[in-house]
């Protein structure tokens, strides 16, 4: 399904045409199924929708998604305000699929929106996305590997690959709810300066945690969950 436009916006002053290329390829949502790794259910599984679906903040606690008719089965680790959303670029699935030889259609990570021709990899934490005609989300964190993921991929050290690939998607917090469909433009309604982008706190909590340092320059557009476990794991001592 192509693009439907929107009108260009602005960013930090500066004419932002994005809306004209990056778009939401499939609005994906999971059912609960059996988690063998972890017993209890799992909603990793998502698969594209044919309808509009809504979209809005499922409150601070964890354990609700954004989207309506979406599940979460990990509801002490997933879910909430700062991981209402999931958007993995199929960009990065197309890479994938052609390094470990299978096909991954969208959703396959578990992404609620998979999107093209925008990176979230690249978005800044608190980097604003507009999409369609009502919704605004705001970036918050990288995805970081759990073993569910680890086993429905079944790849030998899948956690530690994806970790230093540096393209992890980006969870998204809600600030205006609305309906989102396949075919919804995208585009970007704010850019930080900072630069600390999803891709670096993806190294700095895994792979490069001499970076965690690093990331607080994203100050006060860090959540504040993100911002405490900075500063936990740069005390000294910790391990």
């Amino acid at each position: 399904m192509p693009p439907r436009k929107l009108a260009k916006s602005q960013t930090n002053g500066v004419e932002n045409s994005v809306a004209d290329v990056a778009w939401v390829r499939a609005v994906n949502v999971g059912r609960l199924l059996p988690n063998p790794e972890k017993g209890g259910d799992t909603a990793i599984v998502k698969s594209p929708t044919d309808h509009p679906v809504f979209v809005s903040a499922p409150g601070p606690a964890k354990g609700e998604s954004g989207l309506e008719g979406d599940f979460i089965g990990d509801k002490k680790n997933h879910g909430g305000d700062d991981q209402a959303v999931y958007a993995f670029a199929r960009e990065d699935l197309d890479r994938w699929e052609g390094e470990l030889g299978v096909v991954l259609p969208d959703g396959a990570f578990g992404e609620n929106l998979t999107t093209t021709g925008i990176d979230p990899n690249q978005a800044q934490i608190g980097e604003r996305w507009r999409i369609g005609a009502d919704i605004l989300l705001e970036v918050t964190s990288p995805r970081i590997p759990c073993k569910t993921f680890a086993a429905q991929m079944g790849v030998v050290g899948w956690a530690r690959r994806f970790s230093e690939s540096g393209n992890p998607g980006a969870y998204l917090r809600v600030l205006r709810a609305g309906s989102v469909r396949a075919g919804d433009p995208i585009s970007v309604a704010r850019r930080p300066a900072h630069g600390v982008t999803v891709s670096m706190a993806l190294f700095a909590f895994t792979v490069k945690p001499q970076m965690l340092g690093d990331l607080l320059a994203a100050g006060e557009d860090l959540p504040p969950e993100m911002r405490r476990e900075i500063r936990t794991r740069l005390e000294p001592g910790h391990q």
